[in-house]
């Protein structure tokens, strides 16, 4: 295989990369589910629900608790797609229900962060949490905008994987200012990050 050629079917992403290092775990777990006769959007409603219950928890004050359930929910989100692998049956409609509900998910966990941060009258907190939520939207709008448009866009420093990362123990030390603040501003330039990107692309096919 050339170099090139090798550079296409190298996991660009850390998501990407995780799956394919973690794909020996998560399989058997996946079989199980599939197993017991759970469907994959079932899983995936699952995991919105437990995110559901966090962000409850989160508005209340109980950083600690809401940022552990976060962690134990963001599995979910490469056990579904594992599971309809296995079956064989991956479909557009489930993977646009994925993506959708991975959304609100975010949303929703930081929808009770900034609420926290208004009920403690932390004008900083939710500013930064606004700018995080934000942020978080427009790095999956401009992906999904530009792969309508056949362009290439999955680049950038702070995708859902590491602002999961950034965020779950930020949540758990009882620091949620610190890790809003982290995803507020690289997820920010990650969304500039992908416009560049794709400016790049589209000039470059202008002088093709």
């Amino acid at each position: 295989m050339d170099p090139e050629s090798a550079s296409l079917t190298r996991p660009r992403s850390l998501s990407q990369w995780m799956r394919a290092r973690f794909k020996v775990v998560l399989d058997p777990i996946a079989g199980f589910l599939n197993r017991l006769g759970l469907a994959p959007n079932t899983v995936t409603l699952f995991g919105l629900a437990g995110n559901t219950v966090a962000s409850v928890l989160l508005a209340l004050g109980d950083t600690s608790l809401g940022g552990g359930i976060v962690l134990i929910m963001g599995p979910i989100d490469a056990l579904d797609g594992a599971m309809a692998r296995l079956r064989g049956e991956p479909s557009a409609f489930g993977g646009f229900v994925d993506s959708v509900t991975d959304r609100y998910s975010e949303l929703l966990i930081l929808g009770g962060v900034l609420t926290h941060f208004a009920l403690e009258q932390n004008a900083l907190g939710a500013i930064l949490t606004f700018a995080a939520a934000a942020g978080s939207v427009m790095v999956s709008y401009t992906k999904a905008r530009a792969e309508a448009l056949k362009f290439e866009c999955d680049i950038g420093l702070l995708t859902r994987v590491e602002r999961y990362l950034v965020l779950s123990p930020a949540l758990i030390l009882n620091v949620p200012l610190i890790g809003v603040g982290i995803i507020a501003l690289f997820a920010n330039i990650t969304a500039l990050q992908r416009i560049l990107f794709v400016r790049a692309q589209a000039r470059r096919m202008r002088h093709e």
